[in-house]
């Protein structure tokens, strides 16, 4: 299989979990690479269903090694919960296969809390953050005033960097009118779990080279899409973090000659959630059932998510960005029912017909879709194993997908189970 990276290729949620899972099964470590626990990866295994949000998806596959890296920023107290959940269902989570990197920036409670107020604050021009302060972390890294994992086996030093940090952040947090925090609160209540937290303290760079070393192979796990990126996203209607491809060497540790094949996971229909343009949206009763059908609501906050045709164009973007070698496209059983299907191949912008996403501020939000219609199916394909088993109306559909990306499918999604996954 070679060092595989999976990303998703839209806006988030493409169903990440379910193939990175699949995919762990043939390797021997799998590493996180950016963001946070704004993101959940579903893995539903046997009608149990498991939802991940820092611990790497590959924990659910004995003997695989699954690691945070330094590009993620790391809530302590959500990962001792996962870590709780996994152990209770009897999954070893054990710092012997399970490490944080010791470069890993811990989030804080002034940093939920400068989250929420800053999101409160843009009332009508609100970003859709979840509030669980990624942005202010990664900004902290930014500044050079972050904690890091390591920081925690220093007492003395998590108390005066939690100190200084509150000095700044108090006076904003008031200046938004929310309550100040107390610094040794926030430091007692953080060296309270440190000793928890300490084991799992690793360097993932030179574990993940002794993986390579040995010849196992290597899953790179991404968090949200490319089109939240904080570079090449919708700007300012983005993450905190560089999910594409790329980033996958630096956010644990490896070069880029490492990374050998990427993944994008392409979601058979296209949706987004929170705030930000979103050419092919459905405001109408196409986009409720693809809503109810999917069941289309954010495994980390619950939030609807908005829903759309597929939008071929922002997936030529995707495949130019992180050079993808295939797609995994998820949720094609959604589609059933439907009497036509549409796949927007290009918009109209600015009085001309354009085949890429345009860049300025805004752009993407006065462009119109020009959509190609496909005929619809009927047939339930939930039980289909083989690219043979799928109805012609279906091939068809995935077939011109690929002709429009160029990318080669190689991973079809039928069902939410892990077994559900047509493999070409």
């Amino acid at each position: 299989m070679a060092n595989t990276v999976i990303i998703g290729a839209q806006w988030g949620d493409e169903g990440k979990g379910k193939i990175v899972d699949m995919l762990s099964a043939r390797s021997r470590a799998i590493v996180r690479f950016q963001g946070g626990n704004n993101a959940g990866h579903t893995i539903k295994v046997q009608g149990q269903e498991t939802i991940l949000h820092l611990i790497p998806s590959g924990i659910l596959h004995e003997g695989t090694i699954c690691l945070i890296g330094n590009g993620v920023v790391l809530d302590p107290h959500v990962f001792l919960q996962e870590v709780d959940q996994l152990s209770q269902r009897g999954i070893d989570v054990a710092p012997s296969r399970l490490g944080i990197s010791k470069k890993t920036h811990l989030i804080l409670p002034y940093h939920k809390s400068l989250d929420q107020a800053r999101e409160a604050k843009r009332a009508g021009r609100k970003i859709g953050t979840t509030g669980r302060g990624i942005g202010p972390c990664y900004e902290d890294k930014a500044a050079r005033v972050g904690l890091r994992a390591a920081d925690l086996l220093d007492a003395d030093l998590v108390r005066s960097k939690i100190s200084h940090a509150l000095e700044e952040k108090n006076i904003l947090l008031s200046a938004y009118n929310f309550e100040p925090l107390d610094a040794d609160a926030v430091s007692d209540e953080l060296l309270a779990i440190a000793p928890r937290i300490t084991p799992y303290l690793t360097e993932v760079e030179d574990r993940l080279q002794e993986v390579q070393n040995q010849g196992g192979d290597i899953l790179f796990e991404g968090a949200q899409g490319v089109h939240l990126d904080i570079d090449h996203g919708t700007y300012p209607f983005v993450t905190s973090s560089n999910t594409v491809a790329g980033n996958a060497a630096a956010g644990c540790g490896l070069g880029p000659s490492s990374l050998t094949r990427v993944v994008g996971i392409v979601k058979a229909y296209t949706t987004r959630v929170g705030s930000g343009p979103f050419p092919t949206e459905l405001l109408d009763d196409t986009g409720s059932y693809l809503r109810m059908e999917g069941y289309e609501f954010g495994a980390t906050t619950g939030r609807p998510r908005r829903c759309g045709w597929l939008d071929a164009v922002i997936l030529r973007e995707s495949t130019r960005l992180n050079g993808l070698t295939d797609i995994a496209l998820t949720k094609l059983d959604v589609l059933q029912n439907l009497p036509a299907l549409q796949i927007c191949v290009a918009y109209e912008y600015q009085g001309r017909r354009v085949e890429y996403v345009p860049q300025e501020e805004g752009a993407l939000g006065k462009v119109t879709p020009i959509y190609e219609e496909l005929g619809g199916f009927d047939d339930d394909i939930s039980a289909c194993s083989a690219w043979s088993d799928l109805p012609e109306t279906v091939r068809s559909y995935v077939n011109r997908i690929e002709e429009l990306v160029g990318v080669r499918i190689s991973f079809i999604s039928v069902g939410p189970d892990r077994r559900q996954t047509i493999e070409r």
